[in-house]
């Protein structure tokens, strides 16, 4: 079964599955879209047009095509954990939950109920088998990269995914979109998140979390008011601009302080840290390494890799000392885990330090 978006990386990825020989079937959830705002068509997952080139790639390449409703599963496993952790002055990834829990939970226990063997994607990203166990490695094309978002995929997902465009570059997937005749292999993509059409979660939280929207002080690190914030939730660490703050050098924001509504911001240098605590931390094999385990570890989707020493603690919780200090290291992104092509695991950051 291949999950398809209606783009081109999930076309190409079937095409090459049919051009393997592999029985493929083509499958496109609907996801939850924002009805406050007036349509389904929100969602670019599953707008009307995304459905349709699905379904024409389906037909050019003769695979049976199937939309599943997974509205309301997407609602509370993406959307609530999302208004959730924003509500609690977390800056969420919900891509990574989709894939775990809705891609690789809802959609693969379907898949299986179908007796497909596989839930193939166009993730770049790899996956081997080392003895008795499967790894989960890095794409091939270093731009392309989705490992960060597949980090929690352990052994009982690991051994029905696959990656077709895992050894591919970008222009290697289109150019197999072009050779099969595929509509979409012209087509643009998107990064945005997909509930958010006009990408604005400033917007999506008003409507969904009003009491994000209530104001209080922003404070320097010496404690002194200078300003009024908007909302928590409507800021993230490192942020410069929007704060609405007249001083003579920049300044960032560097912490929340939820208990008294508070704002903090500081100067560039107070931006940078060097370590981090993360918990709900999973591990790829199921065992977690020896520690201290020298690594590399990123904190954001597109933050560059950067060399540190881990440290396993109990109650699924890890620390990482990065060598370097790093910049906004924020509660509620993922800090993943990397030893050479492989990933080890990841978690949630809970926080950080200097």
């Amino acid at each position: 079964m291949v999950a398809l978006s209606g783009g081109v990386d999930s076309a190409a990825a079937a095409a090459l599955l049919v051009e393997q020989g592999y029985e493929v079937i083509g499958i496109m959830l609907r996801l939850w879209a924002d009805e406050a705002r007036g349509c389904a068509r929100e969602n670019r997952c599953c707008s009307p047009e995304a459905v349709e080139d699905a379904r024409r790639v389906c037909q050019v390449l003769n695979i049976p095509f199937y939309l599943l409703n997974a509205e309301q599963p997407f609602k509370e496993i993406v959307v609530d954990y999302f208004v959730a952790e924003y509500s609690q002055c977390r800056t969420p990834n919900p891509c990574i939950v989709c894939n775990l829990r809705v891609k690789f939970g809802y959609l693969l226990e379907r898949a299986l109920s179908l007796d497909a063997q596989y839930l193939a994607t166009g993730h770049y990203a790899r996956v081997d088998k080392h003895g008795e166990t499967y790894r989960l490695l890095r794409g091939a094309d270093a731009q392309k990269d989705q490992s960060y978002v597949l980090y929690a995929l352990g052994q009982d997902k690991l051994r029905h995914a696959f990656f077709p465009l895992g050894n591919l570059t970008k222009a290697e997937a289109r150019a197999t979109a072009v050779s099969h005749g595929l509509p979409v292999a012209g087509k643009a993509e998107s990064q945005e998140i997909c509930f958010l059409p006009d990408g604005d979660y400033r917007q999506f939280l008003t409507r969904w979390a009003p009491l994000a929207g209530r104001p209080g002080p922003i404070v320097d690190t010496a404690g002194r008011v200078v300003g009024q914030h908007r909302g928590l939730p409507f800021y993230t660490i490192g942020q410069r601009h929007g704060l609405g703050i007249a001083n003579p050098k920049p300044l960032y924001v560097v912490a929340m302080n939820p208990g008294n509504n508070e704002l903090v911001v500081g100067p560039a240098d107070e931006v940078w840290q060097g370590e981090l605590m993360a918990g709900g931390v999973s591990w790829v094999s199921g065992k977690h390494p020896d520690t201290p385990a020298r690594i590399t570890a990123k904190t954001r989707y597109r933050s560059p890799e950067s060399p540190a020493t881990l440290f396993v603690l109990g109650g699924g919780q890890a620390g990482v000392v990065f060598d370097q200090p790093q910049r906004a290291i924020t509660p509620g992104q993922a800090v993943v885990f990397y030893q050479g092509e492989e990933v080890l695991g990841g978690g949630t950051i809970e926080r950080a330090a200097a």
